[in-house]
């Protein structure tokens, strides 16, 4: 089957012209970025290539199987498109179904959850990108490719992007579509991402972003990952006023992740949130300190949540089930993805949705 380079259906590329770059201004109040579990015009991801990056070759390659695995996945379920440079297609396309479709847009890592566009929406069903400026988790990892990418794509479909202001990442904020964001402050209080910014600007730039209305803060963790605890990997809602959370059975009292989850959780129940609480595996297959076993980090997609198993079969099951409560009518998949872990991340941050215009 020949396999496109190009979306085709929904927004054509042809719309180059009536791309605008709305650099300086702000999302007009009528857009806002929508649910998740919203329906989809399709996913994006992207391909890792970078050595900076990825030093050794043999676990480069099992990143990239692993990305080929949750695309190939989705694309049961809604249209996928990966972003990569031409000459990186030959080797995706041993790995890829013939259902991705394939946008040369060039890339250093796979994290289109931070690096990828955001997209917005309004009553009309118009799309904008609302941009926050991705460097690199506070200019801890080389960027070049990646930094570009939420324009580039955003030029591609002709639409509008409008300038948060803010450098950080989307899998810094959890939004529940209905006017309410939550956060960590290290991942946006900090000196490696908005430096003269106060949290009230912060807050405001980053509610304008979303077309929300309310924040919730929680500290988090500054400076042990590089991320700065984002806060996809703890903690999500599921709806209005709803919200899961990843938490250890046995908190240790020395692990400042313990201590910030803890205190998030006590955070959402503060705000008047019904808060269901997933337990992180003990028994699973890679026994490393820093591997993130984040349930959290799920994809909801048009008909499925695709989410991550790590191998203890009591919590597989117990995520399995709980996300089947809190997303009824769709199929819970459940992947080995324990490579994305190693590198402190999982399905979410892989995945950036484009809702239905």
């Amino acid at each position: 089957m020949q396999r496109r380079t190009a979306i085709s259906g929904g927004i054509a590329f042809a719309a180059l012209a009536g791309h605008m770059d709305k650099a300086g201004a702000t999302l007009p109040d009528r857009f806002y970025v929508p649910a998740e579990e919203e329906t989809h015009e399709r996913t994006f991801m992207q391909w890792p290539v970078s050595r900076r990056v990825y030093a050794d070759s043999v676990f480069l390659n099992m990143v990239q199987r692993t990305i080929a695995d949750i695309a190939n996945t989705i694309s049961d379920f809604e249209p996928v498109t990966l972003l990569m440079a031409k000459d990186d297609i030959p080797t995706a396309l041993r790995y890829l179904s013939d259902t991705i479709e394939i946008l040369d847009i060039p890339t250093d890592d796979l994290w289109c959850r931070d690096s990828g566009p955001l997209f917005a929406t309004d009553s009309k069903g118009e799309l904008a990108v609302s941009h926050i400026q991705f460097n690199g988790w506070g200019e801890k990892q080389v960027h070049a490719r990646d930094a570009q990418i939420a324009n580039a794509v955003a030029q591609h479909l002709g639409l509008p992007t409008y300038s948060s202001g803010l450098r950080g990442e989307p899998g810094g904020v959890e939004h529940d579509g209905h006017g309410l964001l939550l956060a960590h402050e290290s991942s946006w209080l900090n000196e490696n991402r908005n430096p003269s910014m106060s949290r009230q600007e912060i807050e405001t730039r980053l509610l304008n972003a979303y077309g929300a209305s309310r924040m919730i803060w929680s500290g988090g963790v500054w400076g042990e990952d590089i991320t700065d605890y984002h806060i996809d990997s703890l903690a999500r809602f599921t709806g209005p006023g709803r919200a899961l959370i990843n938490l250890p059975d046995e908190p240790d009292p020395d692990d400042p992740f313990h201590i910030a989850a803890l205190e998030t959780h006590d955070t959402l129940v503060a705000a008047d949130l019904d808060v269901d609480v997933i337990p992180e595996p003990y028994e699973r297959r890679v026994k490393s300190l820093d591997f993130v076993a984040s349930y959290a980090n799920y994809y909801v997609c048009n008909g499925a949540v695709i989410a991550a198993q790590f191998g203890d079969e009591e919590t597989d099951a117990i995520a399995s089930e709980t996300l089947a409560a809190h997303f009824p009518n769709r199929e819970i998949v459940q992947l080995n993805v324990d490579p994305l872990g190693e590198l402190g991340g999982g399905i979410h941050c892989a995945t950036q949705q484009m809702p239905a215009a």
